[in-house]
């Protein structure tokens, strides 16, 4: 990969032709995806940026508005290993990750590894399992590696956890743990198509023939693109807009906002790494090697929406995590 220097700076940046084969390779992704996806543009973009930037992303919506079918058309758009699990509250960590057997024949312990060993892993109504099984993903989310009886095992790469959950129904649900929601990159909230739209999917699902996804790129082709998009530059001005943002989640009074009473807890460090992610992300699905603070506005409300934990007070006064969010947007002056 041919890599050049930014006047002025230390840091290497993608030639132009470089930018536009990859935008091409973007492109015809969501081409095939679209295919059989009508609408849902937002979802769409913000599975690309988790997937560019090695993220893990949690979709969130009704049932019946195509979260599983994106995921899953993503996944066969690229040509790479993909496992479902539908989580049950029996499901067991084992089930996942692996376990160790015995077998009589040679009196050893094998390994049998889980659905996790892949490269596209869909956690579909992922708060349907047990806190138990729910950690059982950190350490694959974190360290992209699982551990089974004293062994460690890398998973492969790229690996990308793709989770859906169903915000309506809370009979046979668990939360998620803080610490496994703060491992997502993205929470991305998922609503209903508009008319015309849900007019298309009446005429592509009814008439003769189901649509089907082409394969179009390979994981070697999205390693390359993970690889491309780090080279993205983004300005200090822009990371210290990033911070700012995050800082206003934990001391708002700072910024002359009264919204304290209303946070229980502000953002992570991790939430600065992801915004400047997605910022790079963003810019490189848009043909550009510099990311600006528009994207990071862009990107924001998924980065921040879960990692923002309000009072109870908040919840008092139907104060989300949302409208926090958007009120430092709007507060916190951009470079």
């Amino acid at each position: 990969m041919a890599v050049t220097v930014n006047p002025g700076t230390d840091h290497p940046t993608l030639p132009e032709a470089e930018l536009l084969r990859h935008q091409r390779t973007i492109e015809n992704i969501f081409k095939s995806v679209k295919r059989v996806l009508v609408g849902q543009e937002d979802m769409l973009l913000k599975t690309m940026v988790a997937l560019l930037t090695r993220g893990h992303l949690l979709l969130e919506g009704v049932p019946g508005i195509a979260k599983t079918l994106s995921i899953t058309a993503i996944a066969q758009a690229i040509q790479a290993t993909y496992q479902r699990v539908q989580f049950t509250p029996d499901l067991l960590p084992a089930d996942i990750l692996g376990t160790r057997i015995y077998t009589p024949s040679d009196h050893a312990f094998h390994t049998r590894f889980g659905p996790v060993f892949t490269n596209f892993l869909l956690a579909d109504e992922i708060n349907r399992a047990p806190a138990k099984v729910q950690s059982a993903m950190l350490e694959a989310m974190q360290e992209r590696q699982v551990t089974i009886g004293e062994e460690s095992y890398k998973l492969d790469d790229p690996f990308m956890v793709m989770a859906t959950q169903n915000p309506i129904e809370t009979d046979g649900t668990y939360p998620l743990p803080e610490a496994q929601l703060d491992r997502f990159m993205l929470k991305v909230k998922v609503g209903y198509p508009n008319k015309q739209e849900e007019l298309e999917i009446v005429r592509r699902y009814t008439g003769a023939g189901t649509p089907t996804v082409e394969t179009v790129a390979t994981k070697e082709d999205i390693l390359a693109m993970q690889r491309a998009c780090d080279l993205v530059f983004v300005d200090e001005m822009v990371k210290k807009y990033i911070v700012e943002l995050v800082a206003a989640t934990r001391r708002p009074k700072d910024y002359g906002l009264d919204l304290g009473y209303l946070i229980e807890y502000g953002a992570s460090p991790r939430a600065s790494i992801y915004l400047t992610l997605g910022a790079k992300a963003l810019a490189f699905i848009q043909g550009r090697a510099h990311a600006t603070p528009d994207d990071v506005k862009r990107i924001a409300m998924d980065v921040l929406r879960h990692r923002v934990i309000v009072t109870y007070e908040a919840d008092a006064e139907e104060m989300t995590s949302e409208k926090i969010i958007a009120r430092i947007l709007n507060t916190v002056r951009v470079p």
